[in-house]
């Protein structure tokens, strides 16, 4: 091994009071930085630098090279360190970017390959061997990043790799040993974080070293703790090991791994460490071995915190304390490997024995018991713990043997016999708690539970369970629970209870059972009739009118009861919700308004039914609009009163309609009739119409022209006058009279058209004209 302590005490003094790393990527080749500056330990030999790749700068700087941290806050105070950017930039403060790139800067394929990520740009490559004389060899680094990005959930999806790849210089497969602790999860930004708010979750965050500002040795914005990569060889045969970092999908954001000088070492494997951070401590009571056996070990120290053990010489130890252990190996030639192992304990969990009562139809002592029911009791409500399982032995539960199926219906064999719960914590460190099996010998006696039936007649109907529960609590301990089941099967079970709100599936009569529970034992069980009582049916009544022409009579309404035989109901009457005095089946009433009748039997079951009374009355007739002496003769009655009217006219039916259409001229009677039995009134009316010709031949048939539908009872007012085609006056007809007979002055006028002027009281004037066909 080369020795350069000159130049780097030269180097160092210059740098000792520096508040930063300083680099210096000129004065150490590559081989110096693996063999004196990482190693820098005769126990491994044969070291070879065998490849270095790394960013083209044009000679001014590298991408790797060497570091001091003397007077800085940074976890080793010296060592080699590994980027994807120029080494330049690797001294602290953190207030710029890291960013670099350099012309044909390409990534690596092994990386890629052994991370399972394609892509990568920017690789720093040192590759090297290495005989060893121990079984396994180790060294400390840290992993720095500028991707590392504080409340940015950048940080969550974007990171440089890194690894750490060795193999045995006769094979081709590499192994990574950059991984977090106890994983195969290699180390990278997305890997090792605190939680990112609005970003993800913290993932290995007990690795995470710190967010770094203005003040950081390293001009990167974040870093891990100091991690241990550890390898597994075989003592002196030839071991590859290739450095390599680069940036992944493109050259920004650079990061940097930083391995500390001297902390490549001989190691012996005495197994991983068992912490409460890695969920994998020692529980109480227990040992481990430690087995750091070497094929060429010769003598073996043993150390507790640091603190030699006596008289512990053997190539194995047995702990059974929280503490680091370590062991030295002397390996010969000088050459000593270390191994080392972190314990820690936890408790085992605080249980408490309990006894668990069910209720036995028998008295046989033999009966079904939830064991689950204990829980809480046995683990004294810490939700941390965990029953795992039941078990009828002490050595089943010990060993996890043989453990009883159906804990929530466990049948014991023998009365009052003894179960086993194992109770585990998170870490599976476990107690033993016993549980004893007893039964109830209290009695409780519930009389019948009784529901009125509902309006539908079938003795099926509702029972509020929760009422029943009232009426059972006073004969039951303080705060006990009481449950209702439909089987026996499903009592003993708890499976099935039966909602408060329960329908009953036998009409009449259907017996359930009951449960009453005082905290988790059985208090008794027993069981209840539910009986349906008959409850008044009623026919479903019409709204009826009272006739307000009619009053004071009275008129009579009926409750509806449909089912009186055998139940001496009661009676009471209620007009718009307010008491009245009548309490008869039927009554006699004049007022109109709700009528509601409450029955009551003698079971104590009430119904009501209501019919409405509504205000009626004989129609006053108020108009009568005639659309006369066209194509389509219209009637439209207006009427008023309180009742609801239907019309008529002349033989025709009654209607809803008031209006008639295509009425024809002459007489006609209109009748309003109430269709709550008021009464009916008519009215004659006139529907005018005008001739078209007439034929005054003396046979007797259209021998007289007159308006249809004039009358001097309707029309003792009209006016009608008759004149030829030159406007001359021919005749005045009366209401009374027959009609114009076709003659002026006693002579017949000839075949001709005449012309009409009628001229109504109220004004309405007709004119048209007519034929005269002899």
């Amino acid at each position: 091994m080369k020795h350069l302590v000159f130049l780097s005490f030269l180097f160092i003094s210059s740098l000792a009071f520096s508040q930063n790393v300083q680099v210096d990527s000129q004065t150490y080749t590559a081989q110096q930085l693996i063999e004196d500056i990482l190693i820098g330990s005769n126990c491994i030999s044969n070291v070879v630098v065998t490849n270095v790749r790394g960013g083209n700068f044009n000679g001014t700087d590298q991408s790797y090279g060497y570091f001091d941290a003397s007077g800085s806050t940074f976890p080793f105070q010296s060592g080699v360190v590994l980027s994807t950017g120029k080494l330049s930039n690797v001294p602290g403060p953190n207030s710029s970017l890291s960013d670099d790139d350099a012309i044909n800067w390409d990534g690596d394929s092994d990386l890629e390959f052994i991370l399972k990520e394609g892509n990568t740009t920017n690789a720093t490559i040192i590759e090297f061997e290495f005989t060893a004389t121990a079984s396994q060899i180790s060294f400390r680094y840290l992993f720095a990043s500028e991707e590392y990005q504080e409340n940015n959930s950048n940080t969550c999806r974007y990171s440089d790799l890194f690894g750490f790849l060795i193999r045995n210089a006769n094979e081709q497969q590499y192994t990574n040993i950059a991984l977090i602790p106890n994983t195969q999860t290699p180390v990278k930004v997305t890997t090792v974080h605190p939680e990112i708010p609005g970003g993800c979750a913290a993932q290995n965050e007990a690795y995470f070293g710190s967010w770094n500002d203005s003040t950081a040795p390293i001009n990167f914005n974040g870093q891990t703790t100091v991690l241990t990569a550890t390898a597994n060889t075989i003592p002196n045969e030839t071991f590859h090991v290739k450095l390599v970092i680069a940036d992944a999908q493109n050259y920004r954001y650079d990061s940097a791994v930083f391995l500390e000088a001297g902390s490549f070492k001989l190691n012996t494997d005495i197994g991983e460490n068992r912490l409460l951070t890695t969920d994998n401590p020692l529980c109480e009571n227990e040992t481990l071995l430690l087995d750091a056996s070497a094929s060429n070990g010769s003598a073996y120290k043993w150390f507790k915190d640091g603190i030699e053990i006596q008289n512990e010489t053997n190539s194995s130890y047995t702990a059974s304390e929280s503490a680091t252990y370590t062991v030295k190996i002397d390996l010969g030639n000088n050459c000593i490997s270390y191994g080392e192992i972190t314990i820690e304990y936890i408790p085992n969990p605080i249980v408490s024995n309990t006894t668990l009562i069910a209720c036995d139809d028998n008295q046989d002592g033999l009966t079904i018991y939830n064991l689950l029911d204990t829980e809480q009791t046995i683990t004294n409500g810490d939700d941390r713990l965990v029953v795992s399982n039941f078990y009828t032995s002490l050595l089943d539960a010990e060993n996890q043997q043989n453990d009883i199926q159906t804990p929530s219906a466990f049948e014991n064999v023998i009365p009052q016999q003894i179960v086993y719960a194992r109770i585990e914590n998170q870490n599976q460190c476990f107690s033993i708690a016993e549980i004893a099996l007893d039964i109830s010998t209290d009695t409780i006696t519930i009389p019948p539970f009784e529901t009125c039936d509902d309006t539908t007649p079938d003795g099926l109907t509702t029972f509020n369970l929760d009422d029943l529960r009232l009426i059972i609590q006073p004969n039951t301990p303080a705060n006990a629970t009481i449950n209702f089941y439909k089987t026996t099967d499903n009592l003993f079970s708890e499976m099935n209870p039966l909602p408060d709100a329960y329908e009953n599936t036998s009409a009449y009569a259907e017996t359930i059972w009951v449960k009453i529970e005082n905290g988790i034992d059985c208090y008794v069980v027993s069981s209840v009739d539910l009986i349906v009582l008959e409850s008044p049916q009623f026919s479903t009544l019409e709204n009826v009118g009272y006739c307000l022409n009619s009053y004071p009579e009275t008129i009579t309404i009926d409750s509806g009861l449909l089912n009186a035989i055998n139940n001496n109901p009661t009676y009471q009457w209620y007009l718009n919700n307010s008491v009245i005095p009548q309490n008869t089946s039927t009554i006699a009433i004049n007022e109109t308004g709700r009528y509601t009748v409450t029955v009551t039997f003698n079971n104590g079951c009430s119904e009501s039914n209501s019919i409405e009374v509504k205000s009626s009355n004989l129609a006053t007739i108020e108009n009568i609009t005639i659309t006369q002496a066209s194509e389509n003769n219209t009637i439209t009655i207006t009427t008023s009163g309180e009742g609801k009217y239907q019309f008529a006219l002349d033989n025709s039916s009654f209607q809803d309609s008031n209006t008639f259409i295509n009425v024809t001229v002459g007489i006609h009677t209109v009748y309003v009739n109430d269709i709550n039995g008021c009464g009916m009134i008519q009215k004659q009316i006139s529907v005018l119409g005008f001739p078209k010709y007439f034929t005054p031949n003396g046979d007797g048939i259209n021998d007289f022209w007159k308006p249809y539908g004039v009358t001097s009872e309707f029309h003792s007012d009209i006016n009608i006058k008759i004149f030829n085609r030159y406007g001359n006056f021919i005749k005045q007809i009366n209401p009374s009279q027959s009609g114009w007979n076709g003659t002026l002055r006693g002579q017949p006028l000839a075949n001709d058209d005449y012309w009409y002027h009628v001229v109504l009281k109220d004004g309405t004037k007709y004119t048209g004209h007519f034929s005269l066909k002899r």
